[in-house]
Order: C-alpha cells, then structure tokens, then sequence
C-alpha cells in the first residue's frame, strides 16, 4: 500500500508540474524575414542571414507550425523567416503571435525585406520605410486583351465595375486593401536612419546611369514611400503605373508608391487580428524594404527581357540590398533594445 500509494503522489506531483505554464519570454523586437537562399549562416545570404550573424541570433527555437526554425538572441530579439508570398506570411505570423512561448503584448515588429523600386523615386541599394503597405492582389482582373478601349488598366478594383471607380468604399469593407502604419513610429525611424551611408558598387552605379529619372541615378539612400505587395511577380513600365495609380487609389492619395513586395499583406493581416486579440501591438510595427532591382525595364531593353535578367541571386543590387535591410533596420532594432526601459510603454515619436 505504501508503494502504491508512493507511486500516486509521485504521479501527482509530476502532473501538477507539467499543468504550471513557464512564464513566456518577453519579446523586445521581432525581426521578420521572408527568404533564406540555403543555411541560415555562412554561404550566400538571403535576407536572413546577415540578421542571424550580426545580430548574433544564437538560440534556435523549433517551429513546426511556421515555415522556419526561429532565432533568438539573449538581448530579446526574435528573428521569423515567414517564406514566400502572402499566403505563407500570414500563416507563420498567425501561429507566431498564438506561440505560448512568448510574450509578445509589447514588442516591436520590424520587418525587413528587399524589393522593386520605382525609379521615379530612388535607386539601387535605397531603403524605403513604408508609410502604407497596399494589397496588390485583391481585385477582379480582365486580360488586357480584352478590357475597353478607354480603361487604362484591366484591373478593377474588388466589388467594383471599372477601374478606379468611386466612391472607393470596397463592397466588403477595408480590411485588407491598406494598412496605414504608425506615422509617428515611421517618422521615428526615418529620422534615426536617414543619414546613414549606404554600401554603393560599380555594378549599381552603372546600373543606375542607364535610367532617366532623378532619384534613379542617385547614390542609394534613405526614404519614405508607399509598399505595394502582391503575390505576383510583375515587372515593366506599364504596370508601374499599374502600382502608382492603384496605390494612390487605395489611400486616397495619401500615399506614392515607392517598393513593391510580395508578403507584407499576409504579414500586417495577421498582426492586425493579432492585435485584435489582445496578443500584440498593430502600432509598433515598421516596414522596411530595399531596392535589389527596378521595377522596370531600363531605355533600349523590353519588360520580357528585363525580368528575364531579374532573378534572385542575379538582381542589379543584391547583397547591396541585404546589407542595406541590416545596416538600416538594426539601428533601429538596437535602439528599440537599448532604451527598452523606456520603449517598452512609450513608444518612440508618440
């Protein structure tokens, strides 16, 4: 009896253990990436890499109900690499903000990605913080060869009959065509991060000469401007006008379009039901994105053969366009740590 009895109290105590949840580490910054080329340190980066080495993301942490392992720093930094696309961004940023492992009710998201730019507003190698990110694939579409001689596009805005219609009010609601960040936190970050010099190459200067604009040709640098993110690769003249009318369109001008991405929309939908529920803050959240590529042909070459030379790996501006997400995003991710004892409830810029 006294063994059996043993035997329950032991089983006892150790169910009753099991039952206390350990306290969730509390996350500071949480850097979001969305593409790794091979390992997470030491071969040809992707945009994680240069955050999992200079960062010193040491702790990997298993995350099966994400696209990649997470990493961890011992300063409270968490990196998430999300894959892919929209649909693969929402899905590893809705099971990383239900992760009981962390406590995420006052961290910072900043994400960090490279991108088409539109010459009209910067070059090679430049950062963008995004004041908008704006859905590109919500809609109804008609091939081109088919819509109306007086349409200037055959993309038509969702619950809409023709392009541009107004009022803009969609048919089912706002959720999802804009997210309009923190402009306070955006203003932030832009003035902390607009004088930093940014690593220029003889390929991007070169580069850069072949196009007319005034801001293409210059050397890269810091700027604010609309995010327009789609699914879909394009690429070529005709639908950057696409991006600048549509974003314009979506924000009633409050916006100009600067970066076109691909998951920033399935990352700020998660994060915004998120907040919704109490898990994290929608109004500490930052895009930044950086100029691997125009998104356009240069004067002499068509759109099919300019996105034909626009491949990862091959893009005009590459690893200038990695080491610029770090060296302008870790300013501010370090700066958010350092003075933690103040960011932690009162947000810089507010």
């Amino acid at each position: 009896m006294r063994l059996c009895f043993a035997s329950l109290l032991l089983f006892a105590v150790t169910c009753t253990s099991a039952q206390i949840p350990q306290k969730p580490i509390e996350i500071k910054v949480v850097v979001v990436n969305m593409f790794e080329v091979g390992a997470d340190t030491g071969d040809v980066p992707g945009e994680y890499q240069y955050w999992v080495e200079r960062e010193h993301l040491d702790t990997v942490l298993p995350f099966p109900e994400g696209y990649h392992d997470l990493r961890m720093n011992k300063d409270g930094v968490l990196d998430v690499l999300t894959g892919v696309g929209t649909a693969r961004a929402a899905a590893t940023m809705m099971a990383l903000g239900r992760d009981p492992r962390f406590d995420l009710t006052h961290a910072y998201f900043v994400v960090a990605g490279i991108a088409g730019i539109d010459p009209a507003m910067g070059s090679l190698g430049s950062a963008v913080w995004a004041d908008y990110v704006v859905d590109g694939d919500l809609a109804h579409e008609i091939d081109a060869r088919e819509i109306p001689k007086d349409w200037k596009t055959g993309y038509v805005p969702l619950g809409k009959s023709t392009p541009y219609e107004q009022p803009r009010a969609a048919r089912f609601g706002d959720d999802g065509n804009a997210y309009h960040l923190n402009p306070a936190l955006v203003d932030w970050a832009f003035r902390l991060t607009k004088d930093i010099q940014l690593e220029d190459t003889a390929a991007i200067r070169e580069r850069r000469q072949q196009f007319e604009d005034a801001n293409a040709k210059r050397p890269p640098f810091v700027l604010r401007g609309g995010d327009l993110s789609a699914s879909t690769f394009w690429h070529g003249k005709l639908l950057n006008q696409w991006a600048r009318d549509w974003v314009k369109y979506q924000t009633d001008g409050k916006s100009t379009y600067a970066v076109c991405g691909m998951e920033d929309t399935g990352t700020l939908q998660s994060l915004a039901w998120l907040a919704r529920a109490g898990k994290v803050d929608a109004n500490r959240v930052l895009v930044l994105r950086t100029a691997s590529n125009y998104d356009q042909q240069r004067p002499g070459k068509t759109a099919a053969e300019s996105l034909a030379e626009t491949k990862v790996r091959q893009y005009s501006a590459y690893l200038p366009s990695l080491d610029s997400a770090y060296r302008v995003g870790h300013v501010v991710v370090d700066q958010l740590v350092a003075n933690w004892a103040e960011t932690k409830d009162r947000l810089p810029g507010s």
